[in-house]
């Protein structure tokens, strides 16, 4: 008699989550994709496409009861996580995470909460329900906070708060009277407020501490209970207020003894939050108390982290492995060997702050930049003089965690007949732009405006339409580029980079070490150009 073929439903049909849906396929499941998104890329290897929310817990474990799974999973996304969860418990199957605990591996305020109860190390935090009690938690903070939604990812509705910066710029206009100056922060506050609550599903706000130092991400697979760490990626974000993760790097570059710190902190968190049989993804700030939790994820690392990074740099295949725990087996977490890592996202303007690069040297506006939502712009690292119409902004790297259902445009062949090889700008640290400031890009090869010519580009724009993307045919075959994919095209609207939806595209690179890999992604982004025109009105 022949045997009956096994079902697998995977929640999310993302590009992230295409790597997971090979995996499953190659155990020979039969795949039933679950994505609100019809078009989403992943429904090409499905064998039951069904469209229909993630997020809906209800009509997925209808679902569940119509094609009876023997797996339910979900690979990169948070969301899922709880739905997952909820349908396993439903239908009696092995718990990877319990329904309870996944709501604080994906509620931040829930997460705070938990890690708080059991003493792992965190920032000072408050879970603001409406306005008031945002103001109030600002208040607590002195101003200089983080404020995110407590219930999304991918850096949406992340900003960084700082009311001393906005309150020192708005006291250098001795014109303005004292009302005039408590109305314009109440409007900072309440732009503020609007933008973060805007991206929550529930409604709720976090108002964090602002940690400073390093940041990293541990990749650990918990089989059991027990927490396996397999690596530490080293995070590159964009500056202050936005928090876009623009470059990763494997191995950590850090010293052995913060390395232990790091570990610790993770096995704590990972402990705390009850995961039993999955991956999970934990981010820290290196402060100088020690290591922090920024936030923890009951998945696999999005941003190709887990699906090319861990491969790439220790030989363990961290996706197969989460589907084969998924299944009930375990997995082989043996390194295979110690190599560099590194991917870098291509982005309108930003930079990964960390001190990876050059300052980039940005011309004045002749006007004041239009501000978005009454949010005061911080602009430095201004030459003297000069009357540029043009804010030189740099690209960096780092791209996104594509959101459910996304549809990236994927290439790996440079823009046909547009030709014209464009010298783009070296990778550095530069000034994050409030939404709005208008720029343009020059991508004429080999142009003569002065500084501008000799980085190959004027600016990246902060909001238009994407006119030419640009790949030089000699980098894909470049050793140690492990692919170039781009997510935008010619014709797509750009408006900065507030979050990892904003993000252009990839670069993936290897190395004998972490710096090698490293330096070769800078060099190709140096070369890679994004033109950006004005939007048609």
């Amino acid at each position: 008699m022949e045997e009956k073929q096994k079902k697998m439903m995977i929640l999310g049909a993302s590009a992230l989550q295409v790597p997971a849906i090979k995996e499953a396929k190659e155990l020979g499941y039969q795949i039933i994709l679950v994505d609100y998104d019809e078009n989403a890329v992943g429904f090409a290897l499905a064998d039951v496409k069904l469209v229909v929310s993630t997020l809906d817990q209800d009509e997925v474990y209808r679902q569940a009861l119509i094609y009876r799974p023997d797996v339910v999973m979900t690979s990169t996304s948070d969301g899922p996580v709880r739905t997952a969860a909820y349908v396993n418990e439903k239908l009696g199957k092995r718990p990877d995470l319990s329904y309870e605990n996944a709501f604080c591996a994906t509620i931040k305020s829930k997460m705070r909460d938990r890690l708080k109860e059991c003493g792992v190390p965190i920032p000072e935090y408050y879970a603001a329900a409406d306005y008031e009690a945002f103001s109030e938690a600002v208040d607590k903070l002195e101003g200089d906070c983080i404020v995110k939604p407590a219930d999304n990812a991918g850096s949406r509705g992340v900003v960084h708060m700082d009311y001393k910066v906005h309150q020192g710029e708005q006291l250098e206009y001795e014109t303005l009277a004292r009302k005039e100056s408590a109305e314009r922060m109440a409007a900072y506050y309440r732009a503020i407020y609007h933008y973060s609550r805007g991206n929550a599903r529930n409604g709720t706000v976090m108002v964090e501490e602002y940690m400073h130092g390093p940041e990293v991400s541990v990749e650990i697979m918990v089989i059991e209970g027990e927490p396996h760490i397999l690596t530490i990626t080293d995070k590159f974000i964009t500056p202050p207020p936005y928090f876009v993760e623009l470059a990763h790097c494997e191995p950590s570059r850090l010293d052995e003894e913060t390395q232990e710190r790091i570990r610790k902190v993770a096995v704590q968190a990972v402990r705390a939050i009850g995961i039993e049989n999955a991956p999970a993804h934990v981010e820290i700030k290196v402060t100088e108390d020690g290591p922090k939790i920024v936030e923890l994820a009951a998945r696999l690392g999005g941003d190709f982290i887990t699906s090319r990074l861990v491969p790439l740099s220790t030989g363990i295949d961290m996706v197969g492995a989460s589907v084969l725990l998924a299944t009930g087996e375990a997995p082989d977490l043996t390194p295979k060997w110690k190599r560099g890592a590194a991917i870098h996202f291509i982005s309108v303007s930003n930079e990964p702050s960390g001190g990876e690069a050059d300052i980039w040297r940005v011309p004045r506006e002749p006007e004041a930049p239009q501000l978005a939502e009454g949010m005061l712009a911080s602009v430095s690292n201004e030459p003297s003089g000069g009357e540029a119409d043009i804010w030189r902004v740099p690209r960096e790297p780092e791209a996104p965690q594509l959101a459910e259902g996304m549809l990236a445009s994927v290439s790996n062949e440079p823009g046909g007949g547009e030709a014209g090889i464009c010298r783009a700008p070296r990778v550095s640290e530069a000034p994050q732009l409030a939404e709005g400031m208008l720029a343009s890009v020059d991508s004429r090869p080999g142009g003569e405006d002065s500084e501008t010519a000799s980085s190959g580009q004027q600016a990246a724009a902060q909001a238009g339409v994407i006119t030419r993307i640009t790949v030089p045919d000699a980098l894909y075959g470049l050793e140690g580029v492990e692919e170039i994919i781009l997510y935008k095209k010619p014709g797509d609207r750009v408006k900065g980079t507030r979050s990892s939806n904003d993000r252009l595209g990839h670069v993936i690179t290897t190395g004998e070490t972490p710096e090698q890999a490293m330096e070769l992604g800078k060099r190709v982004m140096a070369q890679i150009c994004v033109e950006i025109g004005k939007p048609s009105e």
